[in-house]
């Protein structure tokens, strides 16, 4: 099979006590530590900017607009679904869409990202955060209702924003390459720290449950800045309250994945908080991000996105070698170790997919 040749269709999921069911889906075979017949592969940040279609349907459309209209948000997740056949679907959102809907005044402010009105820094501002009610997630979930019915045998990942990660937007006031607000804050008021982290892992966790509701098929907690921290800040400032997520979705019988940047470190207390599928960015080889797991541990990456860019034989053999460091592992799901990068050509991305399925 050429890298370009068009996958056959995976068969069509049935349904069971209202979660529909997908034996056969690579993706979700290699999240629960099987070896299904090829690598699944999937993108992070796979539906956006470096796809044509995506600029074009977008363009004047507002980020967080374009994420609760229903019919908007489903046709981007599908876009890269069919234009590189990959192996799962990652619900089109934001992390802080959560905090919106709930009424946080919070905007995507394009080429900067997140940014909040007013930062979040004291005990009044942290018991002013209102709470998310999972009506105000509604189209959301329509949206993933829509995806449902039309990815047919290819699962859908939602996601959200892990409570570290959302407080320091919240408390920095926008993206912070030091975190010093957070971490003064979080070291000299550890009580006030935790009673924002509490609250945000319960919007984490009811948008979480809104999208299990409507039907997706695996979660992500994304945790983008936790490797700001030490191993020893994040278990006593970070871990129990993504594990209040993790654990509050562990009923519903999904794989459940925990990926954050520059987390080499702390790839051991990710999986305590609870992860079936640790994430693994570029800057540690997988095999010994599975050697500091354990042989049993699933994995998902790592390929750098900036190699993207780089020529066919520098890509190929990096592909090769990340396929290859996977088979350590008890389940590997073949990704990027962060989003995929604007200017990439998407044929690219076409032909990496192909590749890891050939392999």
């Amino acid at each position: 099979m050429s890298p370009t040749t068009p996958l056959p269709p995976l068969p069509q999921p049935t349904a069971t006590s209202g979660r529909r069911e997908l034996p056969e889906a690579p993706f979700l075979a290699a999240a629960r530590g099987e070896r299904p017949a090829r690598t699944p592969v999937w993108f992070m940040r796979q539906a956006g900017r470096s796809l044509p279609e995506y600029r074009a349907l977008r363009e004047g459309v507002p980020m967080l607009d374009a994420c609760f209209d229903p019919e908007m948000l489903a046709e981007i997740t599908l876009q890269p679904v069919r234009r590189h056949g990959v192996d799962a679907a990652i619900l089109f959102s934001d992390i802080v869409v959560p905090l919106k809907a709930a009424g946080v005044d919070i905007d995507i402010v394009p080429g900067t990202g997140p940014v909040a009105a007013a930062p979040v820094r004291d005990l009044a501002a942290v018991k002013a955060l209102p709470e998310l009610e999972i009506d105000q997630v509604s189209k959301v979930a329509d949206g993933v209702r829509l995806l449902v019915e039309r990815l047919g045998g290819t699962p859908l990942i939602g996601f959200a924003g892990a409570p570290f990660t959302l407080a320091s937007y919240l408390i920095e006031g926008g993206p912070s390459r030091n975190h010093e607000h957070t971490k003064a804050l979080m070291h000299s008021e550890p009580a006030l720290w935790h009673e924002l982290a509490g609250r945000l892992a319960d919007v984490a966790l009811t948008f979480l449950r809104a999208q299990l509701d409507a039907g997706v098929d695996a979660i992500q907690l994304f945790d983008s800045w936790a490797g700001a921290l030490s191993e020893r800040d994040y278990r006593e400032f970070v871990l129990p309250h993504s594990a209040k997520v993790l654990e509050g979705v562990a009923s519903y019988g999904v794989p459940r994945i925990h990926f954050g940047v520059g987390t080499g470190e702390l790839l051991a207390a990710m999986r305590d908080a609870g992860a079936d599928v640790v994430g693994v960015d570029w800057r540690i080889p997988l095999d010994e991000a599975v050697r500091r797991l354990g042989g049993k541990a699933i994995v998902q990456g790592n390929l750098d996105p900036a190699l993207l860019h780089a020529s066919w034989p520098v890509l190929e053999a990096e592909v090769r070698r990340i396929v290859e460091e996977g088979k350590a592992a008890g389940g590997h799901i073949f990704n990027l170790g962060h989003g995929v990068l604007p200017g990439v050509d998407p044929d690219v991305l076409t032909r990496v997919a192909g590749l890891v399925h050939e392999l």
